[in-house]
């Protein structure tokens, strides 16, 4: 099998999709499958070299991307495309190129089709709609959803080709289990994503301020992660109004190692999202043994039934009873919901589990095998 994945970028400023995608890669490589990867050049690429002779990564300047996509399919045959992302113009070359030489393709949105991703910058999108991107996705083979809820939110824009519903997936040995927690002066309650308006910080900055502060004394709140400086801007001017400045922090983005120690110096995650379609850092956290509140605006109501979290409504008033709970858990009955948070990683989102549904969705879509049972028409 020889495929080819396309992504406008796989840096480590891309998010979870660059980290799931690079990580998807590297596994199936290791099950001799022939891998190429074509994206743009970039600062900090999660993938610089390539790990197995079977991965080949083709690194090309944005204005060059169709030419090169070209070549590539002129040189060599591939028995599937994959392309990551909408609304950009890599996966939407690829779509009409994979038409035009009737080689199979399957588009995994990555959230890009979300009810609050469309209403950014909503007109744009209506007019990519109706010029090219309905028909790339219509023309797909498969639609790849990493949740049931982005799945239910595709089909209610009218797409009735069939649906792949694989989670992204984590290398869990890239983040280890946290020592169990002991009794100590300062809690931290970590937030750790992209800074953006869509992550819902604010909500918890309110939530905070409304918690009453003998509860709250011995826990700190420390948000990573890069974003607009206005944004970051505005936000410190909130916590600074709330009079939250010593209680809440915030630095800049971590990566590797960094990034693993602010996950194992926490011992409360939070997420309070609008939207995403995944949500990689509940998975990176859960990994780490650190429990997880998060929003309905994520597909991880697994927390909830694996006692691992708290999956909640959206909005400041739910936020503030599940901080409450959480924060006045003994350390034990939090280090418990950390080791089912692991658990629930390890036989469910993990990466070997994750590529190998992906190879049997391949092997579908290619050889017209039995229909897998994540793969809804």
């Amino acid at each position: 099998m020889k495929l080819l994945h396309t992504i406008s970028s796989i840096d480590i400023s891309g998010g979870g999709p660059s980290k799931s995608i690079s990580d998807l890669c590297s596994q199936l490589v290791k099950k001799n499958i022939e891998v190429n990867i074509l994206t743009n050049v970039s600062d900090n690429p999660y993938l610089i070299e390539s790990p197995n002779t079977n991965l080949q990564l083709n690194f090309v300047k944005s204005e060059s991307y169709k030419f090169a996509l070209n070549r590539i399919l002129q040189n060599e045959k591939f028995d599937l495309l994959h392309g990551h992302g909408i609304w950009q113009m890599p996966v939407h070359y690829m779509s009409q190129i994979a038409r035009r030489k009737n080689i199979p393709y399957i588009v995994s949105p990555r959230g890009m089709l979300e009810p609050w991703a469309l209403n950014a910058n909503k007109w744009k999108k209506k007019l990519a709609l109706w010029l090219y991107q309905y028909k790339d996705l219509e023309k797909a083979n498969c639609i790849h959803a990493t949740a049931q809820m982005e799945a239910d939110n595709i089909r209610k824009l009218g797409f009735s080709n069939p649906i792949a519903i694989i989670p992204n997936g984590i290398d869990v040995s890239e983040f280890p289990l946290i020592a169990e927690k002991q009794i100590k002066e300062k809690y931290t309650l970590l937030f750790l994503s992209r800074i953006h308006i869509k992550k819902g910080i604010e909500l918890l900055v309110e939530a905070w301020s409304k918690i009453d502060k003998n509860l709250r004394h011995n826990w700190e709140i420390i948000i990573v992660g890069n974003g607009e400086a206005d944004y970051i801007k505005s936000l410190q001017n909130l916590i600074n109004i709330k009079e939250l400045d010593s209680e809440i922090k915030i630095v800049g983005p971590q990566f590797g190692s960094e990034k693993i120690k602010m996950y194992h110096e926490a011992d409360l995650f939070v997420l309070p999202t609008y939207s995403e379609n995944f949500g990689i850092v509940v998975a990176e956290a859960l990994a780490c043994g650190v429990p997880v509140i998060t929003t309905k605006g994520t597909p991880w109501s697994d927390i909830s039934t694996n006692k691992a979290g708290w999956w909640i409504d959206i909005g400041v008033e739910p936020l503030v009873l599940a901080l409450q709970e959480a924060i006045t858990l003994c350390v034990v009955v939090r280090h418990q919901m950390g080791i089912n948070g692991r658990k629930l990683i390890i036989e469910k989102y993990s990466i070997e589990t994750v590529s190998n549904n992906m190879v049997q969705l391949y092997e579908w879509v290619i050889n017209n095998v039995k229909r897998p049972e994540f793969v809804y028409l």
